[in-house]
């Protein structure tokens, strides 16, 4: 559809996501969803951008919805809506058919997260052998979300002297969605695995280099290649099938899991919400898991 609308249809289609979208994780997501949106009217007989109705999007809603979780379904709606937006305002075609377009309803007051206990966490970072380069950088990463509540994004995007030192401690500058730097003191045991990780591997020397770098074919030694986000993930199953844990978790496990526990232990939320970063205690409310031990108590009230 896109290779038969006019020149200047194409150029800004390509320009929404050259230069409206900034993040690379939202332009995928929103590539993602435009191709597969204009595929789905291509194949009912939807010849042009301009014969694209709002029956068009109710029905692609309709189909979404029994595949994905309303989440994703807003997403997907969200991301195409804006594609037209642009294409209205760069007279590319009429009107928006998403406009009047409503996804399906969703509220959530509890985040997916799978959280670990505080002693699952401990295991973890305790079975990693620090003995080797991938070791050092693996503890260093993990001990990295879960004690200054960094996302896996902001972890992986740090260079070397992201870790700095201030008042005589060592400090973390994170690089948060939205242009947002983040400084946060370290916590005494992060401290120890940055300043080992660092050290250990020599990357002293190359301040402006990435912090975690993947592991060099053949060598066992850090390469000059950023760790991506997909690569921390397998890592970071990997590390907790090593260490017996049984819970299916993720990157932002160790964020949801440092949140909870320092909220167990007398943490305000409000200042849960400022280590966070999370411009609103909502979004932080999501992480928390306090309310499963008091769920976990009441069940067992069942007596049968």
């Amino acid at each position: 559809m896109i290779a038969a609308a006019d020149e200047r249809a194409q150029l800004r289609f390509l320009e929404f996501f050259a230069v409206a979208i900034r993040n690379p994780h939202t332009r995928r997501a929103y590539m993602r969803a435009a191709g597969e949106f204009l595929a789905w009217c291509e194949a009912r007989g939807v010849a042009s951008l301009a014969q694209v109705q709002p029956l068009h999007f109710a029905d692609w809603i309709e189909a979404l919805g029994g595949e994905l979780a309303p989440p994703s379904v807003k997403q997907q709606l969200a991301g195409v809506r804006r594609l037209f937006d642009w294409l209205v305002t760069g007279q590319a075609v009429p009107v928006n058919p998403a406009a009047s377009v409503r996804g399906p309803a969703h509220s959530a007051r509890r985040g997916k997260t799978p959280v670990l206990a505080p002693d699952e966490a401990r295991q973890i970072l305790d079975t990693i052998d620090v003995a080797t380069h991938a070791g050092l950088r693996d503890r260093a990463l993990i001990g990295l979300m879960v004690y200054s509540f960094a996302r896996i994004g902001a972890a992986v995007a740090m260079t070397v002297d992201d870790a700095f030192v201030q008042n005589r401690r060592l400090w973390v500058r994170l690089h948060e969605k939205g242009g947002k730097r983040h400084e946060m003191p370290c916590h005494h045991n992060l401290e120890e695995y940055l300043l080992a990780y660092i050290d250990g591997c020599g990357l002293r020397e190359r301040a402006r280099g990435p912090l975690f770098r993947t592991i060099a074919r053949g060598t066992k030694r850090l390469s000059d290649a950023p760790l991506a986000q997909a690569n921390a993930f397998l890592m970071v199953r990997r590390r907790a099938t090593a260490a017996g844990i049984g819970t299916a978790i993720g990157n932002h496990s160790f964020r949801a899991t440092g949140i909870t526990t320092y909220l167990k232990n007398g943490g305000t939320l409000e200042t849960a919400a400022t280590m966070a970063n999370h411009s609103s205690t909502r979004t932080t409310q999501l992480y928390h898991r306090r309310s499963d031990d008091v769920t976990l108590d009441e069940v067992e009230r069942v007596l049968i």
